[in-house]
């Protein structure tokens, strides 16, 4: 596993506990949950684009 794709993996779950502790608070804000989601949707099409392609046919 790469330096790259190690640091994003990290970020991701970061993200992911971020969403979770968003989600607990008395006063839940919709926006930053949308931001938090938006941001972990960017870490995981990185995340995709380091893994190498299986084809089609395999």
């Amino acid at each position: 596993m790469s330096d790259r794709y190690f640091s994003l993996l990290e970020r991701h779950q970061k993200l992911d506990e971020a969403l979770r502790l968003a989600r607990r608070k008395r006063w839940v804000d919709p926006f930053e949950i949308a931001r938090i989601k938006k941001l972990k949707l960017v870490v995981k099409d990185r995340l995709s684009r380091l893994l190498p392609r299986r084809s089609a046919t395999h």
